[in-house]
């Protein structure tokens, strides 16, 4: 299977009104289970490699080269992302590397500065061919602080597109980052809202916080991109507690990591199955 257009992926869910989930490679076996529940659901996805993943690794190659050979390999449409990034470096790095899509962070910056730059990254990323995810504001729970009153200005967020000439928006709509618990309730109206002026795709980031049905409402009031990320490593690391548990003398870490990679994937099939419309319980 060819790996596939982060466009693409986006305009196909705005046309069916569901979204396309995106879950971030931790390490081979998440970009593995990704690969594994995606073909299960016989749903797209996006692979996403973080700037957090990276410092982890020590550099972007090695683990960017192995999840696109395995999206290379899968038998439904894979897009691999790179996902906040705030190192301009980083994101260069990633272009030479083929990503389908980057997504520059710079919502640490002032309005003015986060335009600049992030138009620039845009310029570079346009002329590769990538496309630009990009973030106005911060969304609550990044750096460890919890603002669940954050909300992204549909008149700003309109400006910024244009001024920008992004593809994608992260807006802030009341989920957080980093939840550990499904308890974010989103601003639905605001989602809404911003569906009918912002005119590229709207991305909902700390989803892991956002309970099924919660999500199911984002994405009918215009959410088109759905990031996963801890919720999915909460399912991974609760599997290989049981099984070391049940099995205290094991050595091999393939022993307890094939069946976390086994539950990662059975959860990434079904939030798959849930954003596509299809279910997911």
């Amino acid at each position: 299977m060819t790996r596939a257009s982060t466009t693409a992926l986006l305009d196909a869910a705005a046309e069916s009104g569901t979204a396309v989930g995106a879950f971030n490679v931790i390490h081979l076996e998440s970009a593995e289970a990704i690969a594994a529940g995606a073909e299960a659901a016989g749903l797209p996805v996006i692979m996403q490699i973080s700037e957090n993943c990276v410092r982890y690794h020590g550099a972007l190659a090695p683990i960017a080269l192995a999840t696109r050979a395995i999206a290379d390999a899968a038998a439904v449409p894979v897009a691999l992302h790179l996902d906040h990034a705030t190192d301009t470096a980083l994101v260069d790095e990633a272009i030479g590397l083929g990503f389908d899509s980057i997504m520059y962070d710079g919502a640490h910056l002032d309005y003015d500065a986060n335009c600049a730059t992030t138009a620039e990254v845009v310029r570079r990323a346009h002329d590769a061919g990538i496309a630009v995810e990009a973030e106005l504001g911060e969304i609550g729970g990044k750096d460890g602080a919890h603002a669940p009153g954050v909300r992204t200005d549909p008149a700003e967020a309109v400006e910024f597109t244009a001024l920008t000439g992004i593809d994608a928006l992260a807006v802030a709509v009341g989920s957080s980052h980093a939840m550990v618990e499904r308890t974010s309730r989103l601003d639905l109206a605001l989602i809404a809202r911003l569906a009918e002026v912002v005119p590229v795709p709207l991305v909902l980031h700390g989803s892991s916080g956002v309970a099924d049905d919660e999500i199911r409402r984002g994405v009918a009031a215009g959410m088109r991109k759905v990031n996963i990320s801890t919720h999915l490593n909460s399912v991974f690391t609760a599997a290989v507690r049981e099984t070391l548990t049940e099995n205290p003398s094991l050595v091999d870490s393939r022993k307890y990591l094939a069946p976390a990679r086994e539950a990662f994937a059975a959860e990434a099939a079904r939030l798959l199955t849930l954003l596509a419309g299809r279910g997911g319980e």
